[in-house]
């Protein structure tokens, strides 16, 4: 991509902000070309306005993914791009000689990737080529899951809840949304399976749709007692490393016996590799700022979360990766 002499002028001179560094980051984790071959076979080669060219595949890409990572709307996507001379550079477009997607197309951009289950894909090659770099141990799998809120208010053309979603209780207080389960490397913290469900589905009965079948050990919360037990799982041969229920663990730890000091030693293993789990979820709900369901129905919701933990791989890879020098 390249860029003009007052582009080049810009960046050698701007102070370098954290939205400059995230862009930065982006450019150089995606693998670009791996991800626009996916999607190539199924983007349109007009606009469908007199046969008019479509508007680049790349461009598009970049759109789409900006918007995930800051959390933009259609239309906060396109003011950030004549707003920001950095999001210009980072999308290759100079005011004044390029067009600028709309709002309108980057709908039909998302519209397609959900229809053929692109996001899905996008999520899948991500994984793929992390794996080829060795960020893949897979001797074990951690299981967890974290609810999204979704709006609750019917005044909507709709007027009515989304079906898909539905109410739980946590603690003391009430959730109305989704759920969603992933399954995570326990060496290097990375998502490998996603599951959705309403929010009131019970963590346990996602387990299975978690594992990607080599595993040895499978960790998780209390929430997943009784995992080893269902039907669905009785053909898993994995060691189950599940936490023991704060109240029972609390009376053994007040106990002040041997073997109860000894098992809370245990505990607290087992709690510091379930803990990888929780930098995932980090990353979709602080910085991406993901805490809200976007979109209508759990399919829509599920394409979109694909895509923002494939990015939440890449960034995180980071850490795996060798330092240079």
């Amino acid at each position: 991509m390249q860029i003009s002499f007052s582009e080049a002028e810009f960046t050698s001179k701007k102070k370098q902000t954290r939205r400059d560094r995230l862009l930065a980051d982006l450019e150089s984790l995606v693998p670009w070309s791996a991800l626009e071959a996916v999607i190539e076979p199924f983007y349109p080669k007009t606009d469908g306005k007199q046969g008019r060219p479509a508007m680049g595949l790349s461009r598009m890409l970049r759109m789409y993914l900006l918007q995930q990572v800051m959390g933009f709307s259609d239309e906060g996507v396109e003011d950030a791009i004549y707003d920001s001379a950095a999001i210009q550079l980072f999308m290759g477009i100079a005011l004044g000689r390029d067009a600028v997607p709309d709002a309108t197309t980057l709908l039909r951009f998302r519209h397609l990737l959900e229809e053929h289950d692109l996001t899905q894909q996008i999520f899948a090659v991500v994984n793929h080529q992390l794996a080829n770099q060795g960020m893949y141990i897979k001797e074990g799998t951690v299981v967890d899951a974290t609810i999204i809120a979704a709006p609750s208010s019917t005044k909507n053309k709709h007027k009515t809840r989304d079906p898909d979603m539905h109410s739980t209780k946590k603690g003391n207080q009430y959730y109305f949304g989704m759920k969603a389960h992933i399954g995570v490397d326990a060496a290097s913290g990375l998502v490998h399976t996603l599951s959705t469900t309403a929010a009131n589905v019970h963590d346990v009965t996602q387990t299975h749709a978690l594992l990607h079948g080599e595993e040895q050990k499978v960790y998780g919360d209390s929430g997943y007692l009784g995992a080893d037990k269902r039907e669905e799982n009785k053909d898993k041969d994995v060691e189950w490393v599940i936490a023991m229920r704060h109240g029972k663990r609390r009376k053994l730890r007040a106990n002040g016996t041997k073997e109860g000091q000894l098992i809370d030693k245990i505990e607290t293993v087992k709690s510091q590799i379930r803990s990888k789990v929780e930098h995932p979820f980090y990353w979709l709900k602080v910085q991406f700022g993901h805490r809200k369901a976007r979109y209508r129905g759990l399919e829509k919701n599920t394409a979109q979360l694909y895509s923002l933990f494939a990015l939440a791989n890449l960034f995180l890879s980071r850490r795996c990766m060798p330092k240079a020098g």
